[in-house]
């Protein structure tokens, strides 16, 4: 395990969280005031970070929505990502960028985002095999969270392929976890919306923590989330020595946290439903255990 995914097991157990928000911003539904700001989208996400920082073990800015905004956005990233090297070191942060390129190019995408920017981790396209992601894979240092099942309705259209009698996304999660994580620095995107295929992916990719996206607005249940992608023999938050890190998932939620009325009061509530849900599923497997005896 390299030192990028210990640092979010550290945070997670620190907070006792397994929450990451997204950082996507739109202007016109961002509050006047920052809207009026030199850097209306870096405001913004300064103050999202001071009001949900001590319920979050990650942030994830998304790049669509800076790049909208050309250099100025780019800017407005860089200002985030700064702060949060600044100002919270221990939290875990992601860029959202779903990057996949032939090799050489990768190179650059991994020299912007580690190096330039700092980010912990990176969001990648798996498409052209591990050959071409090695300019990510093989930075021991940082994390690369590849794209397995995601949270969108026409996943399917390639995800769901026959493979030799697997789903191309199973192909996925197995190269992954047997191959491509050599360094230890591998996690999988795996969409709330999809629980079955989640339970599945852990059975293949047992080891593996996943970054989930797709509860709230995206219609993806936390309770059933948590039940299908709980890394085994977690066990109860309320257990001596426990980890909320080593239950191998991050639940990522955005709009339902960025626009709500009290961004503060919608991170605590869900990093606690998180936690509700660890505690169930956690009985639920004891009893399960009791009764296989």
């Amino acid at each position: 395990m390299n030192g990028a995914i210990k640092k979010f097991e550290r945070r997670a157990e620190e907070v006792n969280s397994l929450l990451c928000v997204g950082l996507d911003p739109e202007m016109d539904r961002i509050p006047a005031q920052f809207q009026r700001h030199e850097h209306p989208f870096f405001a913004f996400n300064r103050w999202i970070i001071e009001q949900t920082h001590r319920y979050a073990a990650a942030y994830k800015p998304n790049m669509a929505f800076f790049e909208a905004r050309g250099v100025e956005g780019l800017r407005e990233l860089e200002l985030t990502a700064e702060y949060l090297r600044r100002e919270h070191p221990d939290i875990f942060t992601i860029c959202d960028a779903k990057r996949g390129d032939v090799g050489n190019t990768n190179r650059g995408y991994a020299a912007s985002i580690f190096d330039a920017m700092g980010f912990d981790a990176v969001t990648l396209h798996p498409y052209l095999g591990r050959e071409a992601l090695l300019p990510f894979l093989n930075r021991a240092d940082k994390v690369s969270i590849v794209l397995c099942r995601t949270s969108n309705p026409g996943a399917g259209e390639l995800q769901d392929l026959d493979c030799n009698g697997k789903p191309l996304w199973e192909v996925v999660a197995r190269q992954v976890a047997s191959q491509w994580n050599a360094a230890g620095n591998c996690m999988l995107v795996v969409g709330a919306t999809y629980p079955e295929e989640m339970r599945r992916i852990r059975a293949v990719a047992p080891e593996l923590p996943f970054l989930v996206p797709g509860v709230g607005a995206q219609g993806g249940d936390v309770a059933t989330v948590v039940a299908a992608g709980l890394q085994a023999g977690t066990g109860s938050l309320a257990q001596p020595g426990s980890s909320a890190g080593r239950a191998g998932l991050l639940i990522s939620s955005s709009r339902g946290i960025l626009f709500s009325e009290d961004p503060a009061a919608a991170a605590h509530t869900l990093r606690d439903e998180i936690n509700a849900a660890r505690e169930a599923a956690a009985r639920t497997r004891k009893g399960s255990a009791y009764a296989a005896s």
